[in-house]
């Protein structure tokens, strides 16, 4: 496990060959510096669970029952953490990555996996520049055979009594038993955010379909904005907002808005989901910049 440090004039950013994430991001706007995701706590530790962002590859949340059918055969998925009886978010934030280059602005990640359903290589790259970080997250299909991949992001945000979060869409899935997804329906008023609107305060565990890829955060506490744009844009996102029944350490501080690729459970919806059938050697990627600035600026 090794610490990588990058930097801009504007932003300071350490990321972890631990699980290939972003452990935290601190940036400035004139007046001192302020944490642009999560900030972790203090040590040693890099459990990807207190990161500021950790990558979903080779796709992300769950697959309902750990199985699924892809051109007549049945893959199975086993659990990978000791607390969801599902296989979660896919291996990359489990696993340790190799540091393949590093500047003072710029580094890049890679690892390979060679599982029973997936065989995959993955790279990151994350640059700085100005106020802004880019991460681009790629993945190569080795297996023998035609699979379905999937690409995101799982970053936790600051989460104030005013935060407020901006990201059209058009529907959600409601939520069953086991975490998974269940009916596709028109957006509650509660959860759209097409306009800037303010976090609930309760259990919030959902996908959202049709997004243009731009989302806007603000902090109007701290006077501060966060632009998350993707590309190619996500059609996709998921929000979660713990609570104290699932976790009870949890201090409503925290929230997490994450770009994906594709639906949860996709590999059995008719469609997909949205996921990306990759032929032997193929591979995909796609990119998300978070730009920080001062509110006033943003207007």
């Amino acid at each position: 496990m090794a610490d990588i440090e990058i930097a801009s004039d504007r932003l300071r950013c350490v990321l972890s060959t631990q699980g290939g994430t972003i452990w935290r991001v601190d940036a400035d706007l004139g007046g001192g510096w302020r944490p642009l995701l999560r900030p972790p706590p203090e040590g040693p530790d890099r459990d990807p669970l207190k990161t500021g962002c950790f990558p979903l590859v080779p796709f992300g949340n769950r697959v309902e029952g750990n199985r699924f059918q892809f051109e007549g055969i049945e893959h199975r998925l086993a659990p990978n953490t000791p607390w969801d009886k599902h296989y979660l978010h896919g291996d990359g934030w489990l696993s340790d990555w190799a540091l393949d280059g590093h500047d003072d602005t710029s580094a890049s990640l890679s690892f390979e996996f060679q599982g029973q359903a997936y065989r995959y290589r993955a790279t990151q790259r994350f640059e700085c520049e100005d106020r802004t970080l880019r991460a681009t997250l790629g993945v190569t299909n080795l297996g023998e055979w035609p699979m379905p991949f999937g690409l995101g992001w799982h970053p936790f945000f600051p989460l104030t009594p005013e935060t407020t979060l901006e990201a059209p869409a058009t529907s959600y899935w409601t939520e069953k038993a086991g975490w998974l997804p269940d009916a596709r329906i028109a957006i509650a008023d509660i959860l759209d955010f097409s306009r800037s609107s303010k976090l609930p305060r309760h259990w919030v565990n959902n996908g959202f379909e049709d997004w243009n890829g731009i989302a806007s955060i603000v902090w109007p506490e701290r006077r501060m904005r966060l632009g998350i744009e993707t590309a190619p844009a996500l059609s996709r996102y998921f929000v979660f907002v713990s609570d104290r029944k699932f976790d009870p350490n949890y201090r409503e501080d925290f929230f997490c808005f994450e770009p994906m690729s594709h639906a949860a459970n996709g590999h059995n919806l008719p469609d997909l989901g949205g996921l990306t059938v990759l032929a032997p050697g193929q591979g995909a990627e796609i990119s998300m910049a978070l730009s920080r600035s001062a509110m006033e600026e943003a207007t």
